[in-house]
């Protein structure tokens, strides 16, 4: 498999774990940061809006799994996959820890 697959499987893997939040968050009905808030990331984001973030990041991580030809079966590509969730994971983690409450 070429680098570029791997690179497709990491940032799947990223973008599966960014959809968690958002989407959870919203489908809950509570406000929550996103790239669309004043100011971006920091600000806090309508329910229904995080709902429509977290769908679109399932979609992009779904088209980047696809591209990148992904097998779970292959340990490799399982070990990639994880690893963008975990990166993006404990990313989120530092960003969300001080996010606003109303």
């Amino acid at each position: 498999m070429e680098w570029y697959n791997y690179l497709a499987i990491f940032f799947s893997g990223a973008f599966f774990a960014n959809t968690v939040p958002h989407f959870v968050t919203g489908v809950s009905g509570d406000k929550f940061p996103s790239p669309f808030a004043k100011p971006p990331g920091k600000g806090l984001s309508p329910p229904t809006l995080n709902v429509l973030w977290g769908g679109f990041n399932l979609v992009i991580g779904y088209v980047l799994f696809a591209a990148g030809k992904a097998h779970l079966r292959d340990y490799t590509d399982a070990i990639v996959f994880f690893a963008g969730i975990m990166v993006m994971a404990v990313m989120l983690s530092n960003n969300f820890k001080t996010k606003h409450k109303e």
